[in-house]
């Protein structure tokens, strides 16, 4: 009896003692729990890192709609990179390009008058104050010359921003400025021709353009000295009626478009729908208005080697 009652006493005490150490173990692991327990907090979105285009200033291709930066542009002559498509150059960065070292700019000193008084939406004073502050060019016609590789030559570049390159009498008197400082040192000239044509808020004075540049260009042609036209995107009207048209050779970016009247108000006259590659480069190519349609990563090089042959003077490059 002793002895189940000592027992008894044995298993109480054990199974208190194994109440506190289980207690103890609970209490310690339910301690190590709270500590170690995973702390809710903001979920870390990493930020991707981000390319050139979105750095850097970019411009859409029209064509093909790609993002390019303005720094891969400059380097690529403006040629999109992705659809090989030719963009705009302004005419300073056009002559820059074009000539290797640049010695003096001619015909800054016109400034052009509004005879007419003329007014559409706004004033023809207004419109070229607009221009100019949109361009930093004074017309829209830059007149440079200077050197292409061994060859001394005169270059001049329509500016398309400046009111569309729209040809004024400042134009024809910058033009007609090279043309003679061309003859009287006996330099060949190169024009790169982008207008919508004549100027309309001249009226008659920018018709009279169209002959005085024909007239220069003629005196260039009897003395024998070299006159190329690039033809670039676009071409249209008085420009391509008179100069565009009168050079010794006809050069043309791939698919600028080139013509005297525009397309819709051709196919409004004719009754037609007219389909590409109407009035392209390539089109003119093909019906000889064109000597050679030329990319423009080979444009100087073409340039060179053809006023090299006509001006009888050993090409560096051959």
């Amino acid at each position: 009896m002793a002895n189940n009652m000592t027992e008894t006493i044995e298993k109480t005490e054990m199974s208190e003692d194994s109440a506190k150490i289980s207690a103890k173990t609970s209490t310690d692991m339910a301690g190590q729990s709270w500590f170690n327990r995973p702390v809710p907090g903001v979920k870390q979105q990493l930020t991707p890192q981000l390319t050139a285009v979105e750095t850097e200033p970019s411009t859409k291709c029209p064509n093909c709609l790609s993002m390019i930066t303005n720094t891969a542009l400059i380097f690529n002559c403006y040629v999109c990179p992705h659809c090989d498509h030719h963009l705009a150059m302004t005419a300073r960065e056009r002559l820059q390009w074009f000539l290797e070292q640049v010695d003096g700019e001619i015909g800054q000193e016109f400034v052009a008058k509004d005879p007419l008084g003329f007014v559409d939406s706004k004033p023809y004073p207004e419109r070229m104050t607009q221009a100019q502050t949109k361009t930093g060019e004074s017309e829209a016609l830059i007149v440079l010359y200077g050197k292409l590789r061994n060859l001394e030559v005169v270059a001049c570049a329509f500016d398309f921003q400046f009111m569309g390159g729209s040809m004024g009498s400042v134009v024809g008197d910058r033009f007609v400025q090279a043309a003679e400082k061309s003859l009287a040192e006996r330099k060949p000239l190169v024009c790169f021709a982008a207008s919508g044509g004549a100027r309309m808020q001249e009226g008659l004075l920018s018709l009279m353009q169209m002959a005085r540049t024909a007239a220069a260009v003629e005196r260039l042609r009897l003395a024998g000295i070299p006159y190329i036209v690039v033809l670039t995107n676009p071409v249209y009207g008085g420009v391509t009626a008179s100069l565009a048209m009168l050079g010794d050779i006809h050069l043309a970016e791939p698919k600028a478009m080139i013509g005297f009247a525009g397309k819709r108000v051709i196919e409004q006259t004719v009754r037609e729908t007219l389909e590409e590659p109407f009035q392209r480069a390539e089109f003119l190519l093909e019906h000889g208005v064109v000597d050679e349609v030329v990319h423009r990563h080979q444009m100087i090089d073409t340039i060179y080697r053809l006023l090299a042959k006509l001006c009888h003077q050993p090409n560096v490059d051959a």
